[in-house]
């Protein structure tokens, strides 16, 4: 029987992930050699928001990625599947526009999902969107697209595999598990020598292997080895370049990414309606911008390629706000100003950016402040605004009684030195 969903995530927030590498810059502020992994991670770092596409077989279906393991769909009838799934050509073009109008800078793209079927051309097996269904790589069509809007691209890979004859046993019959590892290394070999340079290797669910198992310090070398730009997630039980929280903001040490969906699902899912608000998108981004952090936001395309409405208008509504206010989330750094009543703030060099969830009228009071304010002004048109320091009071006065911009306000603060929040005030981090 397939392992449950259930059983999944409790693996998942067991930790059994590992953890990412720690930021030297964290733990050595003076140091100021670059590392490997500074250097490689860098541009991911100023990115700070990407998509991430689930599309495969289960599309077809309309419910959800899991729907094979979950229902306990058998091989014979799930395979079928492949027939039906018949996009046109370049759907992923779509995909790519939309991402670079929502103000993403990279992608990521389930490359094969726990189903097993491939969207690439593997010389490995039949059960791919080479040999069967579309007749075409389907994630070729996707690099091209990315690379026609000059976004990034990462490809996803799931190392459970649920078509796969060997994957069952592997943890107990060495043969098996010697046969199911060589073909797991064997496809990740193809996707980092067939594509061209590629940013991310994006790692999911190593079950039912440890790090050992899978041959996990051998495969990043090998990926390493043909991609020497790459940057790599923490899912094959190692550290990794980066760690990868699901459906949460919490901040993590050293390099890290929330993957997160608009709704409730990862792949199409015909009946979920739980849209999150464009409000509530948006501070999800500026809370792991605050932090650290990326955020990696689902799409999950229909069997045709095509994106759901409320997902496109929702993405569509963050790139016009970020045309204006991208200031606030791209290449900023761990904001050691975290907190506020009305928002939260976000930094970059000596500006700190006010970001307000809900507008207060006419006057913000800011607590905590113990550096001096030089300037401030809305971020989204440049029109100054008007402020005083009392003690560890900053006050912004004479502000228009609405929001002058929706569905969030940011004031830009250019202070002395790099605001950090004063180690009295109640709401401080310890």
């Amino acid at each position: 029987m397939n392992l449950s969903r259930r059983e999944h995530l409790k693996w998942l927030l067991a930790g059994a992930a590992g953890s990412a590498l720690p930021d030297l810059r964290e733990y050595a502020p003076g140091a100021t050699e670059m590392t490997d992994h500074d250097r490689r991670i860098q541009w991911w770092r100023e990115a700070k928001f990407g998509m991430f596409v689930h599309w495969g077989l289960y599309s077809v279906l309309g419910r959800e990625a899991w729907a094979m393991g979950d229902e306990d769909i058998p091989l014979a009838d799930y395979e079928k599947l492949a027939a039906r799934f018949q996009p046109p050509p370049n759907a992923a073009r779509a995909w790519a526009r939309l991402a670079r109008e929502a103000g993403m800078r990279y992608m990521v793209m389930t490359t094969k999902h726990h189903e097993g079927f491939c969207l690439f051309d593997s010389k490995l097996t039949d059960y791919c969107a080479t040999r069967q269904g579309p007749g075409r790589d389907l994630v070729r069509e996707y690099v091209d697209a990315a690379r026609a809007e000059n976004l990034r691209i990462g490809f996803y890979y799931s190392l459970m595999d649920w078509h796969h004859p060997d994957w069952r046993n592997a943890k107990e019959n060495a043969e098996a598990r010697g046969r199911f590892v060589e073909y797991s290394h064997g496809q990740i070999r193809e996707l980092m020598s067939g594509y061209g340079k590629v940013d991310i290797l994006w790692y999911d669910m190593p079950v039912p292997l440890d790090a050992q198992g899978w041959r996990s310090e051998q495969l990043n070398q090998m990926v390493l080895r043909l991609q020497p730009d790459i940057i790599i997630n923490n899912r094959n039980l190692l550290p990794g370049d980066f760690s990868t929280p699901e459906q949460s903001t919490q901040a993590a040490k050293g390099d890290w990414e929330s993957c997160m969906t608009i709704n409730d699902s990862w792949g199409y899912l015909t009946g979920d309606r739980n849209w999150k608000s464009p409000q509530q998108l948006l501070q999800n981004l500026v809370e792991c911008a605050r932090d650290g952090g990326n955020y990696l936001l689902n799409i999950g395309p229909r069997a045709d390629g095509s994106v759901p409405e409320p997902e496109f208008e929702r993405l569509k509504a963050m790139g016009k706000w970020l045309e204006k206010n991208g200031d606030a989330v791209y290449a900023t750094q761990r904001c050691r100003f975290p907190h506020g009543n009305l928002g939260v703030f976000t930094r970059k060099g000596n500006t700190l950016y006010v970001v307000n969830y809900f507008w207060p009228g006419d006057t913000l009071a800011v607590g905590g402040v113990k550096f001096k304010v030089k300037a401030a002004r809305f971020l989204a048109s440049g029109a100054p605004v008007r402020f005083a320091q009392k003690g560890s009071q900053l006050i912004f006065s004479e502000l228009p009684s609405q929001p002058p911009d929706t569905p969030l306000t940011v004031i830009a603060a250019d202070c002395d030195s790099e605001p950090i929040q004063d180690a009295l005030s109640s709401r401080a981090d310890p």
